[in-house]
């Protein structure tokens, strides 16, 4: 077998092929609604995580399933159009991933999704060079063990592993004790820590599991990180929403950007809700993955929600 390229990111997790559905208003229970639209996108917290690394300028590869129907189609054709190097799990006479979302006119989507078990990654699916052939991890915990082996491969190699996490998977315990950099949505620390202060849960995480930082995404209020000694607050950016899609989905890849490129935790940060921020103006998880010339005039230009928290500034 080849030796696969060095990258800069290599990803392992989620792909989806999104069904998005405009609506004015999210139906009552009983109702019938009418809709004028429907947009077939490719979509997934991973997958569009690497495909705005790539079009950035970073290289990086996608590890991930699909079945054999024509959204693995559009899939495959996605990879190849941004560049992104592949090592797909294939499986016969299966359909891949969909999610079926309904986006109301504030932009705020609530997401209906199956999945054929087939499709569950598996440590055997795994090649060791695929995750220590690259600078950096990105992980989103969904198939679980493969996830923590993926992680484990790469902290023996030096990597950094990044993770994007919603749900308190089985056995995530043991993933998070291998995940250098800790972002996960706004109630998942409340949850996992049993504890009702976000602050306070953040914390506890970061020192239970030993990662660098612990953050969570907060939508339009920002996001909130622990580094071990001090918490950092980035408020969010003001843009015309049309669809949060895929708005965390950016925000890791601009996390991910910033980290690879050695920047300060706190650039890295706004670069990161920037992107996210602009993402939200169009439909779809990848509807507006702007340039990078683009996130920095937002960052200079662009204004901000209130700030939530009021962070001492780190001296």
């Amino acid at each position: 077998m080849t030796k696969p390229s060095k990258v800069d990111l290599v990803g392992v997790g989620l792909n989806a092929t999104d069904t998005l559905i405009p609506l004015s208003h999210y139906p009552a229970p009983g109702s019938k609604v009418e809709y004028h639209a429907a947009n077939v996108l490719p979509g997934g917290q991973v997958a569009s995580a690497v495909v705005a690394c790539q079009q950035w300028g970073l290289s990086t590869r996608y590890v991930g399933s699909l079945g054999d129907d024509l959204a693995a189609t559009l899939h495959h054709e996605a990879f190849t159009h941004a560049g992104v190097e592949t090592q797909i799990i294939a499986v016969p006479n299966c359909s891949s991933r969909q999610s079926l979302i309904l986006v109301d006119r504030e932009g705020e989507r609530t997401v209906l999704w199956r999945k054929d078990e087939r499709l569950d990654l598996e440590p055997a699916d795994l090649e060791r060079d695929w995750i220590v052939n690259a600078r950096a991890l990105h992980i989103d915990g969904y198939d679980t063990a493969t996830a923590t082996l993926a992680a484990r491969w790469a902290r023996e190699a030096g990597i950094p592993v990044i993770a994007d996490l919603d749900e308190i998977y089985s056995g995530v315990d043991t993933l998070l004790e291998n995940i250098d950099y800790l972002i996960v949505s706004r109630d998942f620390p409340i949850r996992l820590m049993n504890e009702p202060d976000l602050e306070t849960a953040l914390r506890l995480m970061q020192t239970r599991y030993g990662c660098r930082l612990a953050a969570a995404t907060l939508g339009h209020d920002g996001v909130l990180a622990f580094d071990g000694e001090h918490f950092h607050y980035t408020a969010a950016f003001r843009v015309s929403v049309v669809d949060t899609t895929g708005a965390g989905d950016t925000f890791h890849a601009g996390f991910i950007y910033g980290l690879l490129n050695e920047w300060p935790l706190d650039q890295t940060l706004d670069f990161a809700c920037a992107a996210a921020a602009l993402n939200c103006t169009a439909v779809g998880a990848r509807g507006n993955i702007q340039s990078v010339e683009n996130i920095q005039d937002l960052i200079a230009t662009g204004v901000r929600y209130p700030a939530i928290f009021e962070i001492p500034a780190v001296v």
